[in-house]
């Protein structure tokens, strides 16, 4: 699944992460990297690996492009998570955090 690859990595998971707090007003690239305190061509590239995989959408609004999480994708994503994960079955959560039965 292509969005797990994409929050596999450190960055796009913050990226991710700010956006779903954002909600649906989005952020611009420049508030993410101020926000994230990370470089802007990073941040081009993050964005759009987000983008290729369905996390995240953009929209243009006068000089700039307005970045939104892509709730619906964001739901199927721990839907799939929760159905696969432990067999369909609940997880008992170890000390460790980790999943018990997986």
């Amino acid at each position: 699944m292509r969005a797990l690859a994409a929050l596999a990595q450190a960055q796009r998971l913050r990226t991710f992460r700010a956006l779903v707090v954002a909600g649906p007003d989005g952020l611009t690239p420049g508030a993410i990297a101020d926000k994230l305190e990370v470089a802007p061509s990073a941040l081009s590239f993050h964005l759009k690996e987000l983008a290729h995989s369905g996390l995240v959408s953009s929209e243009p609004r006068g000089r700039n492009l307005i970045y939104r999480a892509n709730f619906g994708q964001m739901n199927a994503l721990l839907g799939y998570l929760t159905e696969h994960c432990c067999q369909g079955e609940a997880c008992e959560v170890a000390d460790d955090a980790a999943c018990s039965t997986c």
